[in-house]
């Protein structure tokens, strides 16, 4: 069934409508990278920090209280954070995340169950092999993630205090330059030996060697707390900026193909309001000859 002027004049303006929400949506997501990308970079330097303080501790052979490592009762069971998004218009985020995770899974050993952050990766993942037995809100700000954080600490605790110390791996997309973003994945718990050691064998950037005075214990706990806090913050923050890396693309995307579609749409209105005037006028000319031939 071919277009009339008025379908097309309603394609037009819905196409216009259209337009004018991706171009809202596109500023937003320009404006969103830029702040989860300088707390990102910001994140990197106090991580750094706390690593420092950590690498003075073990200098001096102090071993991290909260390892657990030869009472942890659920050894052979990993818990999955996988951090997604809330919502669509992400193009393959979502997509990209559930294969990793899922992929990465696996190929480890034991029992895994999995604690998503986002509606989109929950429903996704809940088509997939793997369990997801809790789920939580997606900030949508850099100062909603400090709650998010504390939310997923008190349920590692629980589990502690519960005589439960499963692994626990981090999953979320980490931006590149480009706005491209990757999948990655970091084991968080236990904090075990090779955890030490691999600290341990860290540099010091100074030829002055670290030493820590009193409270040595309770400067240990403090820091391996902010380690934790600061390694949560950070995957958050991450992904919340390959979200809205991804979503820039594919509003970039969707800009280009309505303004090819408003083009086309533009031309057919054209070609079509030319054509009716063309009729008119060969009416008009077809009846002038027929009352010059009376």
């Amino acid at each position: 069934m071919s277009d009339t002027s008025v379908s097309l004049r309603h394609k037009i303006a819905s196409a216009g409508e259209l337009e004018s929400v991706v171009r809202t949506m596109k500023a937003m997501a320009a404006s969103n990278i830029g702040q989860f990308e300088n707390a990102v970079q910001s994140l990197d330097v106090y991580y750094r920090t706390v690593q420092l303080g950590l690498i003075a501790c073990f200098h001096q052979n102090m071993l991290p209280a909260v390892s657990m490592g030869e009472r942890r009762k659920d050894a052979g069971t990993t818990i999955a954070i996988v951090f997604g998004s809330d919502q669509g218009l992400v193009g393959q985020f979502n997509e990209t995340m559930t294969e990793f995770a899922s992929n990465t899974l696996a190929a480890l050993p034991g029992k895994k169950t999995v604690w998503t952050i986002g509606e989109r990766i929950h429903a996704r993942l809940a088509d997939s092999e793997l369990v997801s037995s809790k789920s939580f809100n997606l900030p949508n700000s850099i100062s909603a993630i400090t709650p998010l954080v504390g939310q997923i600490l008190l349920e590692v605790e629980k589990l502690h205090e519960l005589g439960e110390y499963p692994k626990l791996y981090l999953f979320h997309n980490r931006p590149q330059s480009g706005a491209v973003y990757l999948p990655v994945s970091h084991c968080l718990l236990p904090l075990d030996e090779a955890w030490r050691r691999d600290l341990a064998d860290m540099h010091w950037p100074t030829a002055n060697l670290p030493e820590v005075m009193n409270g040595a214990d309770q400067t240990l706990l403090a820091l391996v707390r902010e380690y934790l806090f600061v390694s949560l913050f950070r995957a958050c923050a991450e992904s919340l900026a390959s979200e809205n890396a991804s979503r820039l693309v594919a509003m970039q995307r969707a800009e280009k193909n309505i303004g090819e579609l408003l083009e086309k749409l533009g031309s057919d209105f054209h070609r079509l309001r030319q054509l009716a005037i063309d009729e008119e006028l060969f009416d008009v000319i077809a009846g002038f000859e027929a009352l010059s031939g009376v």
